[in-house]
């Protein structure tokens, strides 16, 4: 469906947002290992944790939602059961990979099959390495969904180099390695987020070239109570309206600060950004806090290639920012922007086409400049919930406002944005 955003009159008030969309499916699948009953509050409603929670279901795991407040009956140690159909993981990337690591373990044939977009995305990052571990695939060769695992009698511990800075690679790994007597070994060079590591508590060695991360069945995880603060992703699109929204005030309540995920506070604040990070805490290894963002003139720096994986998901709202500030926007080093829900490097470099922008893409990124000429535009989303968001930013700053094609995707992510977007706006 198409939306309109029109334009804002101010932005003023407070948010508590969704909980964060990875916490959320790592504490599903890592609730639903235990044996009994677990307790998760402020769950993301996206629907790529539904997508993982009715893989769940499938497998014999029983779910309760009531209030804010979602029961998972776990079933233990190698526990799942034989789903009678192929597990749809919807739109869902971290469903499908963190699942490989779940599902390779298991004394059973399974099947992982998604829509049109995920059955387009890579795999073979994560069957390579589940391979080296003995898992079995029913077609080796073939990387995309669907992909069958069969039950294997060889599987064992490795050290593994990951060769792609992937959380979910990384994560795969690990919830596989809990079934192993024998220590599992993740050593990565590019630091990516580490929530995997902070719910299970493992043990984390850092050098100063790469991080090793050490699992076996010792961390496997035990029924808990978990708390899901806001994700910083969702925040990421509103701290980019306060700081361009004339004379906004904005505080945004609980959200995550995990340093593995707020490359992008720390990319505002030195393009000009007004923020100051209040409350802090921490729970289940998770930082967290209030974040209050204030109207700010920006200007574009250059941002390093080391930071990319921090900042993957914030890259499309970062964009958009950089329209408002002085300079030009550029971006290098971001080539698995390719690979998610859409060809993001070419989904924002065609919308900014239609304003009338100066772009240049390349393979590893794009840089844009100029002015905006063209108005009341239709943008497309690719069916992809950043995009559709970061576009209806810019609509919303926007004086005639803008058009957004197939809208709907946001739900992947967040299906509250417009009231919450409403709800901070005069």
């Amino acid at each position: 469906m198409q939306r309109q955003i029109k334009k804002i009159k101010s932005v003023n008030g407070e948010l508590m947002l969704p909980g964060d969309k990875s916490i959320s499916h790592r504490s599903v699948i890592f609730s639903s290992m235990a044996n009994g009953l677990s307790i998760i509050e402020n769950l993301s409603g996206a629907e790529d944790v539904a997508s993982t929670i009715n893989c769940l279901k499938q497998s014999g795991c029983l779910f309760k939602q009531k209030n804010n407040l979602l029961y998972i009956t776990g079933r233990g140690f190698k526990g799942l059961t034989k789903p009678s159909a192929p597990l749809d993981a919807g739109n869902s990337g971290t469903t499908t990979r963190l699942l490989f690591g779940l599902l390779s373990v298991q004394n059973f044939e399974s099947t992982i099959t998604g829509d049109n977009s995920l059955s387009k995305r890579p795999m073979k990052r994560v069957m390579e390495p589940l391979n080296l571990m003995g898992v079995a695939f029913k077609e080796p060769d073939k990387f995309t969904l669907p992909v069958t695992i069969l039950p294997s009698e060889n599987m064992h511990a490795i050290r593994h180099k990951l060769q792609v800075a992937s959380a979910q690679v990384k994560s795969a790994i690990l919830i596989a390695g809990l079934h192993f007597n024998a220590l599992t070994v993740v050593s990565e060079f590019t630091p990516t987020r580490n929530h995997t590591e902070n719910l299970l508590n493992l043990k984390v060695e850092k050098s100063e070239n790469y991080t090793n991360i050490y699992v076996s069945k010792a961390d496997y995880p035990k029924p808990g109570q978990y708390l899901i603060p806001s994700d910083i992703s969702t925040a990421a699109f509103f701290m980019a309206l306060a700081l361009i929204a004339n004379n906004a005030r904005l505080l945004i309540k609980n959200v995550g600060l995990n340093p593995s995920r707020t490359g992008i506070i720390n990319i505002f604040k030195q393009m000009g950004g007004r923020i100051e990070i209040l409350n802090q805490s921490v729970r289940m290894g998770e930082l967290y806090g209030d974040i209050s963002i204030c109207e700010s003139t920006l200007n574009n720096i250059k941002i390093s290639e080391e930071i990319i994986p921090n900042i993957i998901d914030e890259i499309p709202i970062l964009a958009i920012a950089g329209l408002f500030a002085t300079g030009n926007f550029r971006i290098e080093g971001a080539k698995e922007l390719r690979f998610k829900e859409s060809d993001r490097i070419m989904a924002m470099c065609y919308n900014f086409r239609l304003l009338g922008l100066d772009v240049d893409e390349f393979e590893d990124g794009f840089e844009v400049s100029g002015k905006i000429k063209n108005s009341s535009i239709v943008f497309e989303s690719f069916h992809d919930h950043r995009i559709a968001m970061a576009f209806s930013i810019l609509s919303a700053l926007s004086d005639t406002g803008g058009i957004i094609n197939n809208f709907e995707c946001i739900g992947i992510s967040n299906p509250g944005f417009l009231s919450q977007l409403e709800s901070i706006s005069g």
